[in-house]
């Protein structure tokens, strides 16, 4: 068994809040092709992307699935692993529990993502 499918529970309750925009296929095609990376742990996983914009790049953890203490215990690694790849900051969409959890580790809310059906 695959470290992702192994993680599959975890990220598909995580895709029941994405706004239908990946599906459990995208994200082992988008790992398995490099353009998004896998951060597995014993009780949780997290999906990232390096985003590029024109002045910075950022490491995005677009979905993230399992025990809170386990997603906060990898955003080191994935931070430092962003780091060598050029990213100069981490940025994350979630739930707005996400802001709670995250403003006492150092987070801060600079932009909201909204959506509506047209």
């Amino acid at each position: 068994m695959t470290e992702l499918e192994r993680c599959r529970p975890w990220v598909e309750a995580a895709l029941t809040y994405s706004g239908e925009t990946h599906t459990f296929q995208d994200i082992v095609d988008g790992v398995a092709s490099g353009h998004m990376q896998l951060w597995a742990g014993p009780r949780g996983c997290a999906v990232t992307q390096i985003v590029v914009y024109p002045r910075k790049k950022a490491l995005h953890i677009f979905l993230a699935g399992g025990r809170m203490d386990q997603l906060f215990d990898m955003t080191d690694s994935a931070m430092a692993w962003g780091k060598e790849q050029g990213c100069s900051v981490m940025t994350l969409s979630g739930r707005l529990g996400w802001q709670r959890a995250l403003r006492t580790r150092g987070w801060e809310t600079t932009m909201i993502t909204m959506e509506k059906d047209i």
